[in-house]
């Protein structure tokens, strides 16, 4: 008797503040389905230029081939169709949009890896990627570590002076604080309620 199985999509989140290793996570995981003789495509935001126009590519100099998009919706105009697994970096700098889209991917079964800031440098919830933990059947949370005391760190201080929601950066504009030493050098700003 043969049985077929359909192919079961599935989303997984990688979430966390600046320098915790989730771009670095994502590459790992991408490059295991490769090996694993898989199908992958990578995308990012074209917006993200800070280490290369077109890759995927961490603080720690890892990198995998990808795509940028403009639009998360963009994603449809590459030949997706026979791929098992698409990764996704900067999730955060897309619209919410990417709900329904990393949704549709999973649904055509596909194994979609999603990696983004969960918060932003007030330390308030960060674009879509709550919504993103919410669906997802796997959700990773990872720590960097504070600067100022070794702690696990899950905020990104921001060390420059600007209101702009959206600022790229690396260390020089951004640092990884614990929830404690966050607080003391925001001053306070994030502590509204």
């Amino acid at each position: 008797m043969n049985v077929y199985v359909e192919k079961t999509g599935f989303i997984e989140v990688i979430a966390g503040g600046m320098f915790s290793g989730k771009t670095e996570e994502l590459i790992r995981r991408v490059k295991r389905a490769k090996i694993a003789k898989q199908k992958i495509m990578a995308f990012k935001p074209a917006m993200d230029t800070r280490y290369d126009d077109n890759d995927i590519v961490s603080h720690s100099n890892a990198y995998f081939k990808a795509q940028p998009l403009s639009n998360i919706k963009d994603i449809y105009h590459h030949d997706i169709e026979d791929i098992d697994v698409i990764g996704i970096d900067e999730a955060q700098f897309f619209s919410n949009d990417i709900i329904d889209v990393v949704n549709d991917l999973a649904n055509q079964g596909k194994r979609v890896i999603i990696a983004g800031l969960d918060l932003d440098y007030m330390g308030r919830p960060f674009g879509s990627i709550p919504s993103l933990m919410a669906v997802a059947e796997y959700v990773t949370k990872v720590q960097a570590i504070c600067t100022v005391c070794g702690n696990p760190a899950s905020r990104s201080l921001r060390m420059i002076s600007s209101d702009e929601l959206v600022v790229l950066g690396a260390k020089a504009q951004y640092e990884p604080r614990c929830r404690l030493h966050f607080s003391i050098d925001n001053k306070g700003e994030n502590n509204e309620g």
